[in-house]
């Protein structure tokens, strides 16, 4: 499927691909990007182009003059996206992410030090207490892997629907999982189902759990219905710079599905029990906040419970013992 660089993506530790207009190679391997030389070359930003638009077409997608961008996916949840000239200078630009091979594991990921070990028994907690949690952060930061890592602590009989854009969670590694992904319009621009369209369903489908892989626009308002209609125990992940910055998100993305700031609040008020945001310093991935969103007529803001900074211990804030006490092990 990937050609020249079916060698590389055997790799157990890659992450990710990046191949440049001009044909440089560039991979990540959880470290940073370091650049890469194939056995076959890219010899030309045509053969970048051809090999863009080959990937695609394996993929389902269409990319060509008038399709100059697109975003493809592996059933194992590999995530394709290009881009061709015009919109680039020549040839093509190619990303490649790569899920991790084994469903992530919570206590794995703990001792990798995504997260200091006393927060564990409160994040296995969150789930089989369910509650509903908001997973934020920037790209890259470890959104998707610690969502995967948490819904492994999930009742294994327990169905999970999850509904994505492109599919990058992949199995999951579960028996009762359904997964829905968007499809686009056809040529005459008729047939497209989208992410709104994919959450309404999921509530005809019996879900114990409603996993949306990442939310970015007016599908807010159907999801913020659903889990303020007894469904709990969902999973979500929004891109996010910090836990104060999530009441501004969402009221943003729900001004897209036509809801004012106060039905938006409204609405999130009782949707999330915790906000989970991850940052990446260094190349390693952490969780830096625990917080949860604080709603009434009067404000709508993100408040912040505990902080780590990857090393040491964490500091909690006042109110921490008490959500802790409500939702650890």
């Amino acid at each position: 499927m990937f050609g020249p660089l079916e060698e590389l993506t055997r790799e157990p530790a890659l992450t990710d691909i990046a191949v440049t207009c001009e044909g440089r190679v560039w991979v990540d391997r959880g470290a940073g990007m370091t650049e890469y030389r194939p056995a076959v070359p890219f010899r030309s930003p045509q053969v970048v182009r051809e090999y863009a638009t080959q990937l695609c077409a394996q993929l389902g997608k269409r990319l060509d003059d008038a399709c100059p961008i697109a975003d493809a996916s592996s059933v194992e949840g590999i995530r394709v996206h290009a881009v061709i000239a015009p919109i680039v200078p020549f040839g093509a630009s190619i990303s490649i992410r790569f899920p991790s091979r084994t469903v992530p594991r919570l206590s794995g990921l703990g001792a990798q030090g995504l997260f200091p070990v006393s927060w564990f028994p409160l994040l296995c907690g969150l789930v089989s207490k369910r509650a509903t949690i908001l997973i934020t952060g920037g790209t890259g930061a470890g959104k998707t892997t610690l969502l995967k890592a948490l819904l492994g602590q999930a009742d294994p009989s327990e169905r999970v629907v999850s509904v994505e854009e492109v599919r990058e969670l992949g199995t999951l590694g579960r028996g009762n999982h359904v997964s829905l992904v968007v499809r686009e319009a056809n040529v005459e621009g008729a047939g497209a189902i989208g992410l709104p369209d994919l959450v309404k369903a999921t509530l005809r489908m019996r879900p114990d759990r409603i996993i949306l892989g990442e939310c970015r626009g007016e599908e807010i308002a159907d999801l913020l219905r659903a889990f303020n209609s007894g469904h709990h125990g969902g999973m979500v992940t929004l891109h996010a710079d910090s836990v104060d910055r999530v009441p501004s998100r969402l009221v943003s993305l729900g001004l897209l599905a036509g809801l004012n700031q106060q039905a938006l609040t409204m609405l999130a008020a009782g949707a999330f029990d915790v906000v989970l945001h991850l940052e990446r310093r260094n190349g390693k991935r952490r969780i830096v906040q625990i917080g949860r969103l604080a709603a009434d007529p009067e404000r709508f803001a993100g408040e912040s419970l505990a902080t780590w900074d990857g090393s040491g211990m964490p500091v909690p804030g006042p109110a921490f013992n008490a959500f802790a006490k409500r939702w650890a092990v």
